[in-house]
């Protein structure tokens, strides 16, 4: 039969083992404080680098000026052309066809 004394095994070594890891707590929370100030560091230079971004960005409705967004809105249902069919405007083209592909830079 076994011993139990203060609700330990007499065979028990250490009967606080299963409370050390107390014994290291202020290294542990140290530990745990760094690395919530390093992710709210980072969370701090991210946060900044989008602010950044967001500054770089043109976007019409911040800026520009309040009259310019009809007039957006208008150049945005303006199509390039004069009324005239694509079929039509080839006709009447004087470029050949069978020219080959300018490339800049390159001698034929």
């Amino acid at each position: 039969e076994e011993q139990v004394v203060n609700g330990h095994d007499e065979k028990e070594n250490n009967p606080f083992a299963e409370y050390m890891w107390m014994e290291n707590e202020e290294d542990f929370n140290r530990q745990v404080e760094e690395e919530l100030q390093e992710q709210e560091f980072l969370d701090r230079c991210f946060q900044e680098m989008l602010e950044e971004e967001d500054q770089d960005w043109f976007i019409p409705s911040r800026d520009l000026p309040q009259g310019m967004g009809q007039l957006q809105q208008q150049l945005n249902g303006l199509s390039v052309g004069d009324g005239h069919s694509s079929e039509d405007i080839l006709s009447k083209s004087n470029l050949n066809p069978d020219a080959k592909e300018f490339v800049p830079g390159v001698k034929y």
